[in-house]
């Protein structure tokens, strides 16, 4: 049987204002390329041989042309292309990233662990950063660790050298070069997030939250209610974006002059929540929207323990079933993108 690779890809219709969702098949045998529109239930481009697509151009998060056409593929198609090509984008990022160590002799075991689930990358700013933040963490053997530096992170929370908790810059030009890898200036070519966009709802960490240092035990505390927290990222909010999200209350609750100001007061963490039936499990867990009544009423939810008032309120989460994909699309695909 010949080797396809299938991708499910989405295309913005500007004619139509629509985002549209295809099957795109890809035959490495001859680079032709099909495509079956999903909605329509029907193919929309016969399998035709395409040479400005390559094998390596496919991989999920990516941004491809067809025919004119720009694709995002937001997933993989079938079991196979998953198992064949699901970890290669994510190994050679990891080899990029750690580059410098290629010669050692734990290199493949330290890509293959850093590739092998999600991260959290963070710009960290402050005097002597690099080498506060490294103390911080403590040495690399996180045994070592253990005897030599027994409040440091490693110590508390790694396993060994490879599985040592934090990753921290040497110098400062590592620190350049990693931060571009990261949060690279030209936009899209850095990792892509991970969020899925199904079965999905979102939460907001809020400015106040955040600048209390506050999100650690947030993200603690909903992780150990059973929520698996799918992509998660820092924003920072400009007015005309916090009032397009928050449109939905505007003459509905007293309050919406005072949410958007709260909401682009400093830098906001989103986060995409996966757990069955989400937005009404999360939003139950986060409480009433007061934090006095839901301390009064339900002292265990996250606004009753990490809530001031009203608005400063610890955490933002999809009200309506029906908004929970669309609130995650707008953080992660719109102003992401």
């Amino acid at each position: 049987m010949e080797e396809r690779f299938a991708f499910l890809a989405e295309w913005y219709d500007p004619s139509a204002a629509l985002l549209r969702r295809y099957q795109l098949l890809y035959y490495p045998k001859d680079g032709s390329v099909e495509m079956f529109d999903m909605k329509n239930q029907r193919t929309f481009l016969r399998r035709t041989k395409y040479d400005d697509l390559h094998a390596d151009d496919l991989f999920v998060g990516n941004r491809v042309n067809v025919f004119s056409r720009q694709l995002n593929l937001i997933g993989y198609g079938d079991q196979y292309t998953t198992n064949k090509l699901g970890s290669k984008k994510e190994r050679k990022q990891a080899a990029d990233f750690y580059t410098e160590h290629q010669s050692k002799s734990f290199f493949n075991n330290l890509v293959q662990f850093v590739s092998s689930g999600p991260v959290i990358a963070m710009e960290l700013m402050g005097d002597e950063a690099v080498s506060v933040w490294r103390k911080v963490l403590g040495p690399t053997d996180s045994g070592v660790a253990r005897k030599d530096a027994a409040h440091s992170l490693r110590a508390q929370f790694g396993t060994d050298g490879t599985k040592n908790a934090g990753h921290g810059s040497d110098s400062l030009a590592s620190a350049a070069r990693e931060l571009e890898f990261f949060f690279p200036s030209t936009a899209g070519h850095g990792p892509s997030n991970t969020a899925k966009f199904s079965d999905c709802t979102c939460c907001i960490i809020k400015p106040h939250a955040i600048s209390e240092a506050l999100t650690g035990k947030i993200l603690k505390s909903i992780i150990e209610n059973g929520f698996e927290i799918t992509a998660l990222q820092m924003f920072s909010m400009d007015r005309a974006n916090a009032e397009e999200f928050l449109e939905v209350y505007k003459g509905v609750v007293a309050e919406y002059t005072n949410m958007v100001d709260e909401l682009c007061s400093g830098p906001c963490m989103a986060l995409e929540i996966h757990a069955p039936d989400a937005p009404k499990a999360f939003r139950e867990f986060c409480g009433p929207a007061d934090p006095e009544i839901a301390r009064h009423l339900r002292p265990n939810t996250l606004r009753a323990l990490f809530g001031k008032k009203k608005v400063q309120n610890g955490v933002h989460c999809t009200d309506l079933a029906d908004d929970g994909i669309l609130e995650v699309q707008y953080f992660f695909k719109i102003l992401d993108g």
